[in-house]
C-alpha cells in the first residue's frame, strides 16, 4: 500500500465509525492520527447541527485541547461514568479483535475509557491488520519511574526486549500521568491473555498495550473499501 494512501484510508475508517454516533451520546474521543479524523468529523456534524447534546471524554490532554479548539463539549468520567461509544485507533489488530495500542503514549487513559464504554470501535487502515499480535508492533508498557529498571529485568524474564521510550532530544518520554513507557518486543505473541495477566500482576506496571476483549468492532479501510470485524468475522 503506498504511504500516501494511508491518511485517506484512515479518514475513511474514522468517518465510517462516526456514523454510529448519535445525538445525546457520551462519546470517548481516542488519541492518535486515525482517531483525530473522527474527532474532526464529530466537530463538523455538531457545527452543522446534525448532532447535538453530545459530550466527549478525551483519552489524552492533547485530544482534550483539540476537542476544545473544535468546540466539542466535554465531560469527565466522574460526571459521566458510562460512555455510550468510543472511537479509537490501534497499532496492530488481529482477526480475533486482539489489539496493541499505546504507540502515542496514551494507553492508560485509553484503556480506562475503553473499559467504561458500552461500545469500543477501533478504526485502522489495512496496514495494521496482522495474523498474530507482536508481528509488527512492540507492546508499550507504562511504568512508574520509581524502580523502572526492575521492570526492564522483569520484562526480559517474560521473554521481551524492552527499551525506554525517549523524546527526540533523548529525554525520557512522559505520559500524561508522568510515567515512563517501556516498548517491549515480545515477537509473535502466541498467548496474549497469559502475557497480559503476567503484566497486570506486577507492581509498578501501571498499564500495558494489550487490549483484549475490549473492542466490540474494528473498522478496516483498504483499497477495496471498508470491512468491519465483529464476533471474529469480517463483513
Amino acid at each position: 500500500m503506498p504511504d500516501q494512501d494511508i491518511p485517506r484510508l484512515k479518514q475513511q475508517a474514522a468517518e465510517r465509525a462516526v456514523q454510529s454516533v448519535a445525538s445525546g451520546m457520551v462519546v470517548g474521543l481516542g488519541h492518535g492520527s486515525t482517531a483525530a479524523f473522527a474527532v474532526r468529523r464529530i466537530a463538523d456534524l455538531l457545527q452543522a447541527g446534525e448532532l447535538h447534546d453530545l459530550r466527549g471524554v478525551p483519552c489524552s490532554s492533547a485530544v482534550e485541547r483539540m476537542a476544545r479548539e473544535l468546540g466539542i463539549p466535554l465531560t469527565t468520567l466522574e460526571e459521566s461514568p458510562r460512555i455510550d461509544l468510543t472511537i479509537d485507533g490501534a497499532d496492530e489488530v488481529t482477526p480475533r479483535r486482539e489489539i496493541i495500542k499505546g504507540g502515542g503514549g496514551a494507553l492508560l487513559r485509553e484503556k480506562i475509557v475503553a473499559q467504561a464504554s458500552r461500545r469500543e470501535i477501533i478504526v485502522v487502515d489495512a496496514s495494521k491488520l496482522s495474523p498474530h499480535l507482536g508481528a509488527h508492533s512492540a507492546v508499550p508498557v507504562e511504568v512508574l519511574e520509581f524502580g523502572w529498571r526492575t521492570q526492564v529485568a522483569y520484562l526480559e524474564e517474560l521473554g521481551g526486549l524492552p527499551s525506554l521510550r525517549t523524546e527526540p532530544d533523548g529525554a525520557p518520554f512522559r505520559t500524561d500521568q508522568g510515567n515512563l513507557i517501556l516498548d517491549c518486543d515480545f515477537g509473535i505473541i502466541r498467548h496474549p491473555a497469559a502475557l497480559a495477566a503476567r503484566l497486570q500482576a506486577r507492581a509498578g506496571i501501571v498499564a500495558h498495550g494489550l487490549f483484549l476483549g475490549l473492542a466490540t468492532e474494528v473498522i478496516i479501510a483498504d483499497e477495496t473499501g471498508i470491512k468491519v470485524l465483529t464476533n471474529n468475522d469480517i463483513r
